[in-house]
Formats: structure tokens, sequence, C-alpha cells
């Protein structure tokens, strides 16, 4: 428990905060108020419900090892005692959410001031924090950060932010994992946007963490209440507030403390002691009693977390709060993305004693000296180890990656056999590959890495079947050494345990590589957590496959068709789809590399992010092709990274020029030899990533704007020898926008083939005729944009 000199200081800096989070909206231009009432976009109430509780844990129970997700709407908190710190500047508070400001939530990646977790689309930094609890568990198992201590990963959510299913799935992948470390601390303000929060939910909230094994703290009766509730009377008071409705008792708070008189004394008098109780408190007092919950008292909150230090389970915290807390507009359901008005602001400012003109000065209105202030600010425990962000060196990656020669193989298979000859090895980078699966293991060929590699467990579990000596094909043994973290079927704890994985060096100061396999049309499944993922600029590998209406038995659920459009839309994410292995190959061994590069922003003159690094696609197949028999020279392996390379170069009077991805490779060969005899000069083009093909296009064009008149990219390069007149057919097993914009490059007339619509079940051959991706589609679209003498080998369907 902290002293009273401790807790005066605290309350003081309370107060501050509150007030430079609810300045810091109020002074933003863009959502200044009129004077006729609360403008959207402001979030003060949000943001000041939490004002206590991150004052109690940043100046107080934080230590530097403790990585925080702030509630989204806490933004201005944040900033706020940041800036007290000296980590973030005025003139960044000043602009808030203006160009180059404070973020409107805190971002990793965008805000100056050391935030943990990137927090926006609710419910994803509250899963973070557990999957962030798992990884540093990871860490110290492998032996690895052996002098940093275990930190406690703490999450701020809103009690309407609990209705995201992705919060209930981590808590079920939590308690598989024995997850340790973590709290999460619930804002039990009881509005959420549109409403006030249903009754005895708090009830359902106890009993489902309390099932997962985790411990629960209510924090419901601030000290002030438990005194009052020793008083004679006080019972009688106890029980009114804990069966006042919610809605109620946001009405009373802001009506203020005439009305509580009146409701308590309507409800309760006439009946004695706490009749008295009642009457000897002014109306100021009163209000203060009944809005003194335990989300908004200090002594509560630092008691609940130094107990909870004591012990490494994961515990909840539901503490009781009032949205708004501290300001005219508290308990107000309208409240949510309310502003005081100039007047409100006016008034409010003469009671926290904040000169004009001195709105920004840390110290203004405080009662504790300054000088005493500040001695109690540079000894904070949290902010000890001063910045937070760690590095880590860089794992160094083979010049090329081994695999079987096969004369055939799927690109599934290929991946499963490039881990597998990584898995055989001794190297730095097999043992820091970490991958992971939605119960897909197996069928995303993983199962050799993890034969050889193990799962990981923080206790030893033997493989039942290996001990009673039932023949298996696979090895399942969990151990502490393991490099394979087995997920139960969500795909949005995949791409969050991917995101923490991938953000281990930076939180940890230890790199991971980590790789997570699903199905490719499962990517959309969890699609706001990938893209989370990479808003924090984490670093990892997915293998999406199989893929496409190629998956043809299995039918229309389970055959993708937009993802390849997700992997070029998705910044910080680079996409590719091979077709063959040694594509694969020369792919896998960037992508190691590409992960682990640091950097600024992306450089505009390229703006592929080759400097700054970032994640990887791979949207593979389980279609077995035929191999190429060649060298993988260094030329053609730049091709490969760069997106593309001429598989047959067109002649000087080319008529056609087929451009393909992926698994469609035959289909595409086919065609062009089928073709050869009625159209000259065939060229056929190996797409390997639209993604980057289309980002080099659209930097040189850029660049170009910018007076960079020689800039030429890849795509260009590739196609400015194809005569104007030569008609461009694309082809993909996916939809056909991703290869569509290739003939805007140099203006050849162009036919894009695809899939647009649900597949089916049925073979291959019957889906790609359906959807008009095999050899006779492709003919068939060449004749009709390089018109000749009729195709010989186009078949009448």
């Amino acid at each position: 428990m902290a002293d009273a000199r401790h807790l005066s200081i605290l309350k003081d800096l309370e107060r501050k905060v509150l007030w430079l989070s609810t300045w810091t909206i109020h002074n933003a231009n863009h959502l200044r108020p009129n004077e006729d009432g609360m403008k959207v976009g402001g979030h003060q109430a949000s943001s000041a419900s939490l004002s206590t509780i991150l004052t109690a844990l940043y100046f107080s129970a934080l230590r530097p090892e403790d990585r925080v997700a702030v509630k989204p709407h806490a933004s201005p908190i944040y900033h706020a005692i940041q800036y007290l710190f000296g980590r973030q500047t005025r003139e960044k508070l000043e602009n808030f959410r203006g160009y180059k400001g404070a973020q409107s939530y805190p971002s990793r990646t965008k805000d100056i001031d050391d935030v943990d977790f990137s927090t926006g689309s609710v419910g994803l930094g509250v899963a973070q924090t557990l999957f962030a609890s798992l990884v540093q568990d990871y860490v110290k198992a492998h032996g690895w950060s052996k002098d940093m201590p275990e930190g406690r990963m703490i999450s701020l959510v809103g009690d309407a932010e609990m209705d995201e299913g992705n919060i209930f799935e981590a808590l079920l992948e939590g308690w598989k994992h024995g997850i340790r470390n973590t709290w999460w601390i619930i804002d039990y303000n009881r509005q959420s946007l549109d409403a006030v929060i249903r009754e005895g939910l708090w009830q359902r909230f106890e009993a489902l963490f309390r099932n997962f094994g985790w411990d629960v703290v209510v924090l419901k009766h601030g000290s002030l209440m438990q005194e009052a509730f020793k008083e004679p009377g006080g019972e009688k008071l106890r029980d009114w507030i804990d069966s006042c409705p919610n809605q109620l008792y946001s009405a009373l708070t802001f009506q203020g403390g005439a009305a509580w008189r009146k409701r308590l004394l309507d409800d309760l008098g006439d009946q004695g002691p706490v009749t008295r109780l009642i009457e000897k408190r002014s109306d100021e007092e009163l209000a203060q009693l009944m809005s003194n919950l335990g989300g908004h008292d200090l002594p509560s909150l630092l008691d609940a977390f130094e107990k909870a230090r004591q012990h490494d389970r994961p515990v909840c915290f539901l503490a009781y709060t009032i949205k708004g807390f501290g300001l005219p507009l508290a308990g107000h359901k309208d409240n949510h993305s309310g502003m005081l008005t100039p007047t409100q602001m006016e008034a409010w400012q003469k009671t926290q004693g904040v000169r004009p003109g001195h709105e920004w000065d840390k110290f203004e209105g405080l009662k504790t000296p300054q000088a005493e202030i500040e001695r109690f600010l540079s000894e904070v425990p949290f902010i000890q180890k001063g910045t937070r962000r760690y590095t880590a060196p860089q794992v160094p990656v083979p010049e090329k990656l081994a695999f079987p020669a096969n004369p055939a193989m799927s690109t599934q298979q290929g991946f499963g056999f490039i881990l597998n000859e990584l898995a055989r090895s001794d190297n730095a980078l097999a043992s820091r590959i970490v991958t992971t699966a939605p119960d897909v293991t197996v069928s995303t060929n993983l199962g050799a890495w993890v034969n050889r590699r193990g799962l990981y467990a923080r206790e030893s579990l033997v493989d039942t079947f290996k001990k009673e000596r039932i023949p298996s094909t696979y090895n399942w043994e969990f151990s502490p050494s393991g490099q394979h973290i087995e997920l139960g079927i969500a795909e949005m704890n995949l791409f969050i345990v991917l995101s923490a994985l991938g953000l281990s060096h930076s939180l940890f100061g230890e790199r991971i590589l980590p790789i997570g396999t699903l199905y490719d049309p499962f990517i959309y499944r969890g699609a706001d957590a990938l893209n989370y993922a990479c808003y924090q600029d984490a670093r990892f590998m997915i293998v999406a496959t199989p893929s496409g209406v190629t998956l043809a038995p299995e039918g229309g659920a389970h055959q993708s068709i937009g993802t390849p459009l997700v992997g070029m839309a998705q910044d910080g994410l680079a996409s590719f789809e091979p077709a063959f292995v040694d594509e694969l190959a020369v792919i896998m061994r960037w992508a190691f590399d590409y992960m682990q590069r640091e950097g600024g922003e992306p450089d505009e003159r390229t703006w592929l992010r080759d400097e700054t690094g970032g994640s990887v696609y791979l949207r593979l197949s389980t279609r077995t092709l035929e191999q190429p028999q060649r060298e993988m020279t260094a030329e053609l392996a730049d091709d490969v990274m760069a997106g593309a390379y001429w598989l047959r170069k067109p002649g000087p009077n080319a008529q056609v020029v087929v451009a393909y991805t992926g698994a469609v490779a035959p289909e595409a060969i086919e065609a062009v030899g089928l073709m050869a005899e009625d159209r000259r000069d065939i060229g056929l083009l190996a797409i390997t990533s639209a993604d980057r093909l289309n980002a080099g296009w659209t930097a040189a064009q850029r660049a170009r704007e910018r007076g960079l008149v020689h800039a030429r990219s890849h795509v260009e390069r590739l196609l400015g020898d194809v005569p104007p007149h030569c008609g461009l057919v694309t082809v993909i097993d996916g939809h056909p926008a991703t290869l569509a914009w290739m003939g805007s490059v140099m203006g050849h007339r162009t036919r894009s083939l695809g899939v647009e619509h649900f597949g089916q079940t049925g073979t291959v051959k019957d889906l790609y005729r359906h959807f008009g991706i095999d050899a006779q589609g492709i003919i068939a679209a060449a004749e009709l944009i390089a018109p000749g003498r009729p195709m010989r080998h186009l078949r009448a369907v």
C-alpha cells in the first residue's frame, strides 16, 4: 500500500493527466465544438474513465519489463502521461489527430512515445497481450533473454469491447497453453457507443474468467464507499448501490449530488441510520461518495496491482468506472463522442487551477511543489531503463535453401521439403524458426518439420501413440524446446500469435522467424488480425495453401478467389505465388532475410520496402507440376524476386503474350505451344509476384512525376520491347483483377482470365474449363484480342 505522501502525489498527477488529456482533445481545431453542444469525435469521456487506472499503472505499478495495450479511446490519457515523462512532445499533442500529430489510437509505428502494442480495432490489442505472454514464455523456455525479468502483459479493455469474439477465442487458446503473467483490466463503465451495458454482465465475466483459470479481482467500491459502509446504515447503502440498474446509476451521476440525494432518500429515507448517513454529507460530498467506484480509487487499485505482482497467474481486474469521470459530461449516455463546449471547458479549467495561456505547463495547477513532482517522476519504476524498444542481431540466412530435385512436385510439397531440410540442419536460421497453424499442421505439410523439431509447451508431454508402440507417421511430443506452437481452429488467433512472435525482437530482444500456415480461403477469417499485425510492423511468413479452384474436389467453400488481391493491397506484406519449387526456394530464402530488415518509412523511389523489410505471404498449391530442369542463375533469381521473368521471350513481331501466375502454368505453357503455329513470336511471362510487379510500376510512375524521367520498373522493362499491336492474355487461379492492370503498363490490348464466382466440386480439368482458365480458354482469349487466321487447335465447346 502506498504511503500518504505517495498517494497525495499520485492524486495530483491524476488530476493533471485528466486535464492534459481533455485539453489535448479540446485544443485540436478540427475537433473543437461549438457552443451548441457536443461534437462527434472527441472521446473525452471515453478517455477520462481510465485516467485513474492509467495513473496507478504508469506512475506506480508498472516495471520496465511490463507491456501494455492501452484501450483505443484512452490514447489522450496515455499521451498525456508520456508527455509528463518527457517522451511525448507538446507539438504532437497540439496536433492531436492531425497530420504527423499524436495518433487517435496508440500506434507502435506512428507514435513516438514508446507504445507497446497498437490498438484501434477493438479486441485485437487485448488478445495480443495474451499471445505476447506466450511468446515471452517461449523465449524463456529456449534459454534466451536470461537477464531480462518476466514482465506482465497488460491490456486495458472496454466492457463493450468484450463483445468481440476474438477475445474469447484467445481465452480458450490461453487456457490450453497455461498462460501466465497476463493482466486484463476491464473498464466497466457500463456504457458502449450506442447504449448502456446490460444488467448482470459482470457476473458473466467473472464466471467466464474463473472457468478459464484466471483470478478475478472485482474493484467495485472505492475506499470512500468502504468507509461509508462501516457507518450505521452503511449496509443498506451498499445493497442499494449493488442493485442499482446501470442506466439509473449513469443518469444520477450526470445529474449530480442533489439528484443522488433525492433518489437515495426516496428509496432509503425514513430508515434512521442510512438517512443520517446521507444527510450528514453535502451535495458535493454525496456526489463524490457515489462516484467513488473501485476503478477511480487509487488506494484500491494500487493494493490490487501489488497483490497481483506476487504471483504469475493470469488476472482479470473488473474495475467499475464512470464514463467521463471528473468531467461535466460524466455518466451521460450520449457522451461517447462528446466534447466539452467552450463554456464548459472554461468553467472546468478554473476548477483545475489552470491559468489561461498555461494550459500546456506540466506543473500548472498542481498542489505538490514542482521540485518534488520532478523528483517523483524521475524515480518512477517504469522509466528506469529508458527506451524499451530492443534490437536483435540478424540471423544469418544460407545462400541457397536445399530441396530434393523431384521431377514433379506441388509448391506445397516443396515448402514441406524446404522446411524439412532446414530442420535437419543445425544452423542458426533453423533454431530461430517457429511454426504454427490453426489445426492444419499436417495438411499444410508441416509434419516433417514438427517430427524433427517438436511441439512447444512449457511442460513436457510424451506422444502416447509412440509410448504405446503404436505405429504413426507423426511424432507429436511436447517440450519446452519444441519449435511448433499448436493452435486450435481459429485464424484470428493464428495472425495475432504471428504478430506477437514477429515482434519478439522488439519486445524481448530475441529474434524469432515465425511461419504460419493455413488454408488460403480462410485468410478472410483472420483478415482484421492480419491487417493489425502488419500495422504493428510485426515480421512473419504466411504460407497459405491449398488455394484457388485448383482445390477442385473440396467445392466452393474451400476455393479462394480474392486472396491475391488481399496480398496486393495489404500494406507491410509482400505477396508471392510461385508455380515451381525452385522459385519458391529463392523466395523463401529472400523472405527470411527480408523479415529481419529494419528501416524507416518505405522508400518512395521503389515502394517495395526492400530497405525497411516486412512480412511475406506465399500463396501455394497442392497441384503437382512437372518441374523445370534449369539452373537458377543470379539473374533469374533477381527476376523471380522482382515479380516476373520470361519463360519464353517474345520475338520482335509478337502477336500474343500470355502472362500466368501459379498453378495454371501447365495450361499457359500448353496454350502457347498450341498457338505457335497460328500466331507469330508468342511470349510466355511467368509472374511470381503480381504484388511486387505492380508496386514497382506504381513507384516508377511516381518517380517520373517527380522529375526522374529515366525511372523504369521491372514490368516496364519486360514489356518495353513487346510491339504495341501485341495482345496480352493474363491468367490466374484467382480474381482476374490481380493481373488486369498489366495492359495499362505499355498500352497493350488485354484479356484477363481468372475466377470471379464461387466454385463447385469437380476435377481440376472440369473447373478450369468452367472458368475458362484452361488452355482452350487462353487460346480463345488470344484469338479475340490478336485477330488473324483461326486458331486450328481451338475447339468448339
